[in-house]
Parts: structure tokens; sequence; C-alpha cells
């Protein structure tokens, strides 16, 4: 075992003894790991035996949660860091660390100022949050949670995101109120987990009477979630089977489009705009467009003939126009993380707020001037406005 990995392990141990252990996980497994494992999720919990570190083993179709004693977990470590896992990202209230292994086998331990400073949750198989509550049988009927109200292993990672999207809407909520009768609209909403959760939180939390519709391609998915609409007794909440491009509602207060793929992003986005909704919040996905127009004209151009950074810097140009032209449109935006990069790579989120202040020249001479730095003839939602 490498110094660098009896580091980290040590780190992750005294940390657990300590208290102030939040999560670490073992990423980019080596061609000879167990198969199909992807990746391995570790955290603090309490069970009948008393405190242990969970080890959610994560594989394509199932995960598999064992708990172990620190002793116990420090030599599974030691294995898994040497012939399993090329990357363990360790995240603690007092410091994060990270440890790197390259192809050719060399380590390297890097430190960074903590992530969380807030005391880890340990509990077992439920995670409390004062904005939903887990009990609710919508959740258990979308999967999220088990009979008994509690949410299991596979779907933490969940949870979390649908309490971190609350989060964020309880925030844009206190910068830009809403009528009471809000008309909202989930553009790509799936199987509707943040959809019915938004709905959940506006009614129970907020004392609104929201209208709000899910704009879903998959009819199957649409049947589904009127469905357990209509069991929770959600009159508000309708699901319909259309294209984005062809939804034109009479009125539109917020616009969600999360995960949307590449274009269908900026026709939800043109939608948002057009009906000057208050509130646009977009999580953008597969940034096609842009990356095949993309002929660097600039000093970057010597650096984007590598791939993955020519593909990093087509999802930073097309994200940031869109928010220049949100702002062209009335809008402050705001770009950030949405969940950690740890669960998904796709964890951009953009918010807009319709201020109604015209900056039309301004950002509209930043968007040209980044055209032409980077030979794009048109974004798409350029065009759709």
């Amino acid at each position: 075992m490498s110094e660098e990995t009896d580091q980290l392990i040590t780190r992750l141990t005294a940390a657990f003894e300590k208290g102030v252990l939040i999560k670490c996980t073992l990423s980019r497994p080596v061609p000879a790991a167990v198969a199909d494992l992807k990746n391995i999720f570790i955290r603090p919990v309490e069970i009948k035996k008393g405190r242990r570190l969970a080890f959610n083993y994560r594989y394509p179709t199932r995960d598999e949660v064992k708990n172990y004693t620190a002793e116990e977990a420090r030599g599974l470590l030691a294995g898994l860091l040497t012939d399993g896992f090329r990357q363990a990202d360790l995240f603690t209230t007092e410091a994060d660390c990270s440890l790197q292994t390259d192809t050719a086998g060399r380590r390297r331990l890097q430190q960074k100022p903590p992530a969380h400073t807030a005391a880890p949750d340990t509990g077992h198989n439920r995670i409390k949050t004062h904005r939903l509550e887990p009990s609710a049988p919508w959740l258990h009927a979308l999967g999220i949670t088990n009979a008994r109200g509690e949410v299991p292993a596979p779907s933490q990672d969940k949870w979390r995101q649908i309490d971190k999207y609350l989060e964020i809407i309880e925030s844009l909520l206190r910068e830009q109120a809403l009528p009471t009768d809000a008309h909202i609209a989930d553009m790509g909403s799936g199987k509707g987990y943040l959809t019915f959760a938004l709905y959940d939180f506006l009614t129970r939390q907020r004392q609104m009477t929201p209208r709000i519709t899910g704009i879903e391609l998959r009819p199957q998915l649409v049947a589904l979630c009127n469905q357990i609409a209509r069991d929770n007794g959600f009159s508000g909440l309708q699901f319909i089977a259309q294209d984005i491009k062809d939804y034109h509602p009479e009125r539109l207060d917020m616009l969600i489009a999360l995960h949307a793929c590449d274009t269908a992003t900026d026709l939800a986005l043109a939608v948002g705009i057009q009906h000057q909704a208050e509130i646009i919040v977009a999580a953008p996905c597969c940034h096609k467009q842009i990356r095949r127009d993309m002929h660097a004209r600039n000093e970057l151009a010597p650096v984007l003939r590598h791939g993955i950074l020519e593909e990093r810097q087509a999802e930073i140009l097309t994200d940031g126009i869109r928010a220049l032209l949100l702002e062209s449109e009335g809008y402050d935006t705001k770009v950030f993380e949405f969940i950690s990069s740890e669960h998904t790579a796709k964890n951009v989120m953009i918010t807009a707020l319709n201020k109604h202040r015209r900056n039309r020249e301004e950002a509209l001479a930043k968007v040209a001037a980044l055209k032409t730095g980077f030979g794009i003839e048109r974004h798409y939602l350029e065009t759709l406005l």
C-alpha cells in the first residue's frame, strides 16, 4: 500500500472516530475490478450494533450495502484503493481530500477546504428534511421510499437531489414571489420526482394553490404520473404527452426544464422567455449543437484540439450564451452546481429571475463577441428568440 493511500485511509477512519466524516466515494474502477461495479459510496451510520461505515456498492441495476467497523473498513479500503479504484474523494467537516492514481500507478493526494460544514447525518434508512415528509404516499408510489416511509440506500441520492432542488426553489421564491395560483410548466418531466416534490412543497409548505403541468413525450410515464396525482388528491397537478415545442400555455409564471437534451433546453427556455415567466430554472444536458458548430479562432484554439477540453468548452459556451440571452430579455441569471459532480456530470443549473430590466445591447454584444471568437454562426436559443 502506498504512502498516499495509507494517509487517505487514516484520515477517513480518524474522521469517522471523531464524528466529522461526511462521506467518501471510490470511483474510476480499474479494468481488473469487480465486474460491473461502478463505484462505492461510504458514509457513517448508526445501527443497533453501534456506529458503522456503510459501504454502498453500486452496480448498473442494483445497490448492495454492507456495514463495517472502522478496523474492518481500513483493511477493505487498502485492497480497494490498491487494486480496485483509481480515485477516492473524502469529505469531512474539517477538510476534503482527493486521491488520484494515473495509469502508471502514480498516486497524488490533494487537500481542499471543506465543501460541507454541517454535521454528518448518520440515519440508517431515513434522511430527514423539513421541506418534504418521507411518509408522503406519492414518494412510495414512485419507488423512492419503502412502505414504512423510509428512504433506502439506493434512493438516498435521489432524496438528496429532491431536497436540494426544493432548497433552490425556496431561495428563488424569497427573491421573486409568485402569485398564489401560479401556473408552472415542467418541461421534460420524466417520471415526475421533482414535479411531485414541487407541488407537494408549494401546497403544504407555502400554502399555495398552483397549477403545475408536466410535459413529457412518453405516454406511459404520463399515464403513471397522472394516476399517482389522482391517487394523492393533487388536483392542480397534471401531466400531458406532448413535445416541448408544441406547448403554448395562456399563462406561465414559472418554467422548469431539468435535463432536457441538447436544444430541447433552448426550446423550453424560449417558451419561458416568450411568456415572460417570473422564474426560469434549467439544468441543461447534452450540449451537442455548439460543439458541432464550434471552430475556435482565439487564443484557446491550440488547447481545444483535445477532444475532452473541446467538449467542456462547448458546454461552458452553450450555457454561458444561454445566460447572456436571458439577461438580454430582462432576467437576472445565476449558473451554479446543482448537485455534486460525484453523482452526475450533468450538474449545472441556470436560474433566471425576471426583473424586467432591458440590458439587450450590452448582453447581445457579448454574445456576438463569443460567437466570433469561437467561430459559431448561431446559438439555437438565439434563433428561437
